[in-house]
């Protein structure tokens, strides 16, 4: 009895798939937004074990709008966060800063495929200092990166696509000030930008683990034909959103790059915290 119950709930589940799939998603535009507010804290009074005041805060703001007509599928992405942080007794520092846009279209040609075109930009909004030295290395538009490219695209969902870029080109801009005693990012010595042809992979997934937990993957892969082709550059971010209501969740983040132009090993961040969310 329990082999034909479990029988029958798979067939449904089949069933209930395979009429998603038939009926396709609505044309025209979708947008879909989430703003949040991640809060840390720590404060300690005659602790033993000793222990320092701090307060952080991470703002973010992650929106998508898409749009579906016949054959044409066009998404969009406008991704934004600021972090930063106080110590008792120091300065305030920043702990997150990223501006990206994001941009993609396909036209149908078989399956899951489509003909593609896509175009990328990341900067930062306010200006990063060394930890060591406290001289300013980076600040808004100083490292900018702009890339754009034609491709073939495979999307079997708005939650699930892989973009193949064979032929891509890539524009890193920095302002000249960071390149007056040596090159930086990339950019060589007295320039403001280095240009690049290469091939990019971008892949996204986002999967609901259990109920109120959901996983968002994005992995950017590119490699430079004109230069050192086997250093591929890797960006890789986990977002894991563990909603308690409807507007807290805990939030967790976590990014790696790999960028030899910008630093020789991985670049790493991790943010962990109580949010407030609100979604639009």
């Amino acid at each position: 009895m329990k082999k034909i119950v479990l029988f029958l709930a798979i067939v449904c589940s089949i069933n209930s798939v395979v009429a998603q799939e038939k009926e396709g998603p609505k044309e025209g535009w979708t947008k879909k937004g989430n703003i949040s507010l991640l809060l840390n804290q720590s404060a300690f009074n005659n602790w033993a074990a000793g222990g320092i005041d701090n307060v952080a805060g991470n703002l973010g703001l992650n929106y998508d709008f898409n749009y579906i007509k016949g054959d044409i599928t066009w998404d969009n992405k406008i991704i934004a966060a600021y972090g930063i942080t106080k110590i008792d007794g120091g300065d305030q520092q920043k702990t997150d800063d990223r501006l990206e846009l994001n941009s993609l279209v396909g036209k149908k040609a078989s399956g899951f495929w489509y003909y593609s075109l896509f175009a990328n930009f990341k900067t930062q909004m306010d200006s990063g200092f060394d930890k060591a030295t406290n001289v300013k290395t980076t600040h808004f538009m100083s490292p900018a990166y702009l890339q754009v490219g034609p491709g073939m695209l495979w999307k079997k969902r708005d939650n699930l696509k892989v973009n193949i870029a064979p032929a891509t080109s890539r524009l890193i801009l920095v302002h000249d000030h960071f390149t007056v005693l040596g090159p930086s990012f990339g950019v060589e010595q007295g320039e403001t930008s280095r240009f690049e042809l290469g091939a990019s992979v971008a892949a996204y997934y986002k999967l609901n683990i259990m109920e109120n937990v959901s996983m968002e993957n994005t992995l950017n892969l590119y490699s430079n034909y004109l230069e050192d082709a086997q250093n591929v550059d890797l960006d890789y971010t986990m977002n894991l959103v563990m909603k308690i209501n409807k507007y807290l969740s805990a939030n967790l983040a976590f990014q790696t790059i790999y960028d030899d132009n910008a630093y020789q090993g991985f670049q790493t961040r991790e943010v962990f915290g109580l949010g407030v969310n609100y979604g639009f």
